[in-house]
């Protein structure tokens, strides 16, 4: 369940690669059917997320709720920063998950509403660390914080929003809760420091690949939905079903964004296509091409003598490289591959949620899964 394991200095959920889903082309046994269900379903995320909606803008106004004496330019870079959000699906996951008990008294819903706020605003705060990591000046098309402000200022705007986000968290006064909270944040910051420390390493093992996307992405779906059903006082068996849940549509989620940075466009995803690979991180489309060469070895000796090369003669030689490798992969059945293992991982989590009376939030929470194949960016 939310328990978490020592592996490798980082800590990943105590899942084995053998209990993980398997890719439809390792597993002719993926239900198709189900999976084109998923796919043709007609889609509106504002409908799926309706029966959350006024508990979604409470935990907008609660997110905006920045301290007056705050420095102006900081309180108003935040609030913006807020109003730009997605789709809000962390937060929603949380509300959903709360709806598995009956009605709440008023106590135990300010406290839902408490974890709500807390793991958008860590979300949020990633985000806004992520992009002067990567000295990224556009997000979505749109100036980053970073663009306006430069790293320094940017940074202890993402740790002030850190704050707010173990503020909210410590709002619950549940132990148990205030604890995932903190779990998350080391796997979060572990996460990112692998990420680093593996840029450009062709030869990773694919185990390293899904530590990152846990640490980058699942974990903060558990740290939605576990919390939640804590705080509700389900049961242990319930408890494990959300988390589950949260687990593999958080995985699946981060693998499908990962197919979108080779097969989506500069308009859509506000930054041009390859974008990972051109700052090193191995995903998993990439994984499946380099296992589909006749020689896996001899491919990522190649892409390692064309990155030292990049280094003596200039970025533009690894753009070069990377244009084309996004060309070959869109082309092969990589793509397809990769799209099948988060499926799996899809139809893992709807599982998951069979163990769960059949209301509207384990409806709603079905047919994100039909929101996280087809979406676009």
């Amino acid at each position: 369940m939310g328990e978490l394991s020592s592996h490798s200095n980082v800590l990943i959920p105590s899942e084995t690669s053998s209990q993980r889903p398997q890719s439809a082309l390792a597993n002719p046994l993926l239900n198709e059917h189900r999976v084109a269900e998923m796919l043709n379903r007609p889609v509106n995320i504002g409908e799926i997320l309706n029966p959350v909606q006024q508990g979604l803008q409470e935990v907008e106004k609660k997110m905006r709720t920045v301290d007056s004496s705050l420095f102006a330019p900081l309180s108003n870079a935040l609030i913006d920063l807020i109003g730009s959000g997605g789709k809000r699906v962390r937060p929603a996951l949380a509300l959903f998950s709360a709806r598995f008990n009956g009605e709440l008294d008023d106590t135990t819903y300010q406290a839902v509403l408490s974890v709500a706020a807390s793991v958008e605003m860590l979300h949020t705060a990633s985000l806004v660390h992520d992009d002067v990591i990567d000295g990224a000046l556009l997000r979505r098309g749109s100036p980053t914080l970073n663009a306006e402000w430069g790293a320094g200022s940017t940074t202890l705007a993402g740790n002030y929003m850190f704050g707010r986000a173990a503020h909210f968290s410590s709002e619950t006064q549940n132990m148990q809760v205030i604890n995932i909270f903190t779990e998350t944040l080391n796997v979060m910051v572990e996460g990112e420091l692998r990420q680093i420390a593996q840029r450009f390493e062709f030869a990773q093992e694919r185990e390293s690949y899904y530590q990152r996307i846990y640490a980058k992405t699942a974990s903060l779906f558990c740290a939605a939905t576990e919390p939640a059903a804590i705080l509700t006082g389900l049961s242990e068996p319930v408890r494990k079903a959300l988390y589950d849940y949260g687990y593999h549509l958080g995985m699946a989620f981060q693998m499908i964004d990962d197919v979108l940075d080779f097969s989506g466009d500069e308009s859509t995803l506000g930054k041009p296509a390859g974008s990972d690979l051109r700052q090193g991180t191995v995903t998993l489309p990439l994984f499946y091409y380099i296992q589909e060469q006749p020689n896996p070895s001899e491919f990522i000796h190649y892409l390692t003598e064309r990155r030292e090369e990049a280094y003596r003669k200039g970025e533009s030689l690894w753009n070069e490289t990377v244009d084309e490798l996004v060309q070959a992969i869109c082309k092969s059945n990589a793509m397809d591959a990769a799209r099948a293992e988060a499926y799996s991982y899809l139809l893992t989590a709807q599982d998951s949620l069979m163990a769960l009376p059949d209301n509207v939030a384990r409806q709603s929470m079905l047919e994100l899964g039909s929101f996280v194949v087809q979406r676009s960016h």
